[in-house]
C-alpha cells in the first residue's frame, strides 16, 4: 500500500474503533474481543506506516 492509502485506512480504522467503544458503553457488545483486535490492527498499521515513512 502507498503511504497515503495507509494513512486514510488508519483514520477509518480509528473511527471504527471509537464507534465500537461508544457502542459498547451504551449497550455491551456480544464479542468484546473485536475491540482488542481492532487495536492490534491499528498498531500494526502504525508500525508499517512508520517504517515506510522512515524509508522515504
Amino acid at each position: 500500500m502507498a503511504v497515503k492509502d495507509l494513512r486514510e485506512r488508519l483514520e477509518v480504522e480509528k473511527q471504527n474503533l471509537n464507534r465500537m467503544k461508544i457502542n459498547h458503553t451504551i449497550s455491551p457488545l456480544e464479542n468484546t474481543s473485536t475491540i482488542k483486535k481492532a487495536k492490534a490492527d491499528i498498531a500494526r498499521m502504525m508500525t508499517v506506516l512508520a517504517e515506510k515513512e522512515k524509508q522515504n
